[in-house]
């Protein structure tokens, strides 16, 4: 399962709605995968909810160290992969954390991904997380 930053702040945040569902997938799962792009997203959309930062940064640390969850961190060539998706698909508004998602989760054959995003269905994979 890819972990995506909006699926990340369900599991922090366990005022929200899909927390447990969020916690719940997080424990079962046998492939934890995200990369440096949704690190680089999580601390200032936790920021804008309302999370404490301190709270935030130190789950980033903590996810950093879990060797269960396996984080790319995205280079010039997955970059240039990602600007090549988002010039592909002038259509949709994905952002540019979704389409190194996308790239990795194509090559990984990974279907599932833990987020509220819609761009991850419309890119043909599962969103867990439904608002």
């Amino acid at each position: 399962m890819l972990l995506d930053t909006s699926g990340l702040l369900c599991y922090l945040d366990g005022t929200d709605t899909r927390h447990q569902k969020a916690a719940a997938l997080f424990d079962i799962s046998p492939t934890l995968l995200t990369h440096s792009y949704v690190l680089a997203e999580f601390v200032p959309l936790c920021q804008v909810r309302g999370l404490n930062r301190k709270i935030s940064l130190e789950f980033v640390t903590r996810l950093m160290r879990n060797a269960l969850v396996e984080i790319v961190w995205a280079d010039e060539k997955l970059h240039r992969e990602a600007m090549n998706l988002l010039h592909a698909r002038m259509d949709k508004t994905y952002s540019l954390c979704d389409a190194v998602s996308f790239i990795l989760m194509r090559e990984r054959g990974i279907a599932d991904a833990l987020t509220t995003d819609k761009h991850f269905e419309q890119e043909g994979f599962v969103r867990l997380l439904v608002p």
